[in-house]
């Protein structure tokens, strides 16, 4: 046994949390089970746990105040209506016997499974009637049938369901399987992650910048349609080619909040300690997990990471970073820690990776870091503004600010005043601000009585000598 497997052990509830997050994070399915199969080399009962946590939470992750993993397994649902059974009608492989490529649902056959997540299973699959086309299925998990999941699901087929924007996936059709288990049909979406696609198509600065602002456009019809998608990350924003023209298409609505409505029928509740949506991409009111407290600026947040991410090439908090901290820290920094400005992100990079950056972004490694400060710096660290009052108010703003930079024209976004970032300072270091207060205050008062002493001794030295 190497060192990493001696490291990751079933008793170790931060190896566990490590692993956890490592799959939670992945980009698709296959990468998830090559970390999995990675673990399972060295860690067999690791990897097994986190199969088992990865099987009945995903997209929201619940999780207590140390992360404790017994915090992961599901409670027992707070719903109007009771908890159902788990579904014996499930095979090896965790699909249900009559919902697996090659059987049919309703008009629909199911091709290839092409997703999954924490509450359903995504298929590629084939209509036959009234029309004939490839359309994307979506059905919950077997076992995943309890009152909670169910509302979700029913939550996100009706947040599709309201929408009608060219870069919001689109709901076609909604039914239930002969097994009674809910499903939803959407357009298919033949693309790749934003991020992936910008990098493979090696798409300039100015391209990446286009493309986003349709991302805004189609999160700000989520917003006037009173959703709050909560969880946008590069693997929920697709790009696909429509006369070889790229189109943006925003997907997984899974931890949607609506926010004058209600969404289903099912009364919905998030559980007490329950983080909502990616760490890595969450905004500081997230992290909080409270959500009466969130609106449509968190979006605005997320935005902010995802054109970050776009331009710079990495989260503003690193993935391993997360990682090695706490659960608690891993709030806190999300909440408190600014993120390192795009233009000294690149700086500390090594010299290949910056060189990787700049041929995926089609320019020269020496003018990268130049062509990000300034007015596009501004943008960016408005959108990741802590203080959500300070942000875009809506992902119009962002996007219109964009629009303004890519023509010219002078930006609302402009750097943080030297007060307001002294105020900053002082606040995020009160602490030690207290103290050097302190030994200032000491300071001054030494001074004053060695003044008053210098003083005397001074008055009383002229005294002698006027009476010499």
């Amino acid at each position: 046994m190497n060192k990493n497997a001696m490291e990751v052990n079933s008793d170790n509830p931060d190896a566990i949390k490590a692993a956890f997050l490592r799959c939670f994070e992945a980009g698709s399915t296959h990468c998830r089970e090559a970390i999995l199969q990675e673990i399972e080399t060295d860690a067999p009962a690791v990897a097994q746990e986190v199969r088992e946590l990865l099987g009945r939470v995903g997209e929201p992750i619940a999780v207590d105040h140390a992360f404790n993993l017994v915090g992961l397994t599901p409670h027992r649902d707070r719903t109007v209506e009771g908890t159902a059974e788990p579904s014996s009608n499930v095979d090896s492989l965790g699909v249900g016997v009559s919902e697996r490529t090659g059987s049919q649902v309703g008009p629909y056959k199911l091709l290839e499974q092409i997703g999954e997540g924490g509450m359903g299973s995504v298929f590629m699959a084939q209509q036959s009637k009234p029309i004939k086309r490839r359309v994307a299925l979506k059905i919950i998990k077997p076992g995943m049938g309890s009152g909670q999941v169910i509302a979700r699901f029913e939550a996100e087929r009706q947040a599709l369901a309201l929408m009608d924007h060219p870069n919001v996936a689109r709901v076609l059709d909604a039914g239930t399987t002969d097994t009674g288990t809910p499903y939803f049909v959407m357009e298919l979406i033949r693309g790749f992650p934003i991020t992936e696609y910008c990098d493979r198509e090696k798409l300039s600065i100015h391209d990446r910048l286009k493309l986003f602002v349709d991302v805004c456009h189609g999160v700000q019809h989520a917003h006037r349609k009173a959703i709050i998608h909560r969880d946008l990350k590069p693997s929920n924003v697709m790009v696909t080619l429509h006369d070889g023209i790229p189109v943006v298409k925003i997907i997984d609505f899974g931890v949607a909040k609506a926010m004058n409505q209600e969404l289903t029928e099912r009364t919905l509740f998030t559980q007490h300690a329950q983080l909502i949506g990616t760490p890595l991409y969450m905004s500081p009111e997230q992290a909080e997990m409270s959500g009466l407290d969130v609106d449509t600026r968190s979006d605005v947040y997320s935005l902010g990471v995802l054109l970050y991410t776009l331009i710079v090439g990495t989260t503003p908090f690193d993935h391993e970073t997360l990682n090695r901290v706490g659960f608690d820290e891993m709030r806190r920094m999300i909440r408190e820690d600014d993120p390192p400005r795009p233009s000294n992100a690149i700086s500390t990079l090594k010299a290949e990776a910056v060189s990787t950056l700049s041929t995926n972004r089609g320019t020269d490694p020496r003018k990268l870091s130049d062509s990000l400060s300034g007015e596009l710096e501004w943008i960016i660290l408005k959108a990741l503004e802590k203080d959500r009052k300070r942000r875009y108010q809506s992902a119009s703003d962002f996007g219109d600010d964009i629009d303004r930079f890519l023509i010219g024209d002078p930006i609302e976004a402009a750097p943080p005043s030297a007060i307001y970032s002294l105020k900053k300072s002082v606040a995020r270091h009160r602490g030690l601000v207290g103290t050097l207060a302190a030994l200032l205050l000491m300071f001054a008062a030494a001074t004053i009585v060695s003044l008053n002493f210098a003083y005397q001794a001074d008055q009383a030295k002229r005294k002698v000598e006027e009476s010499e």
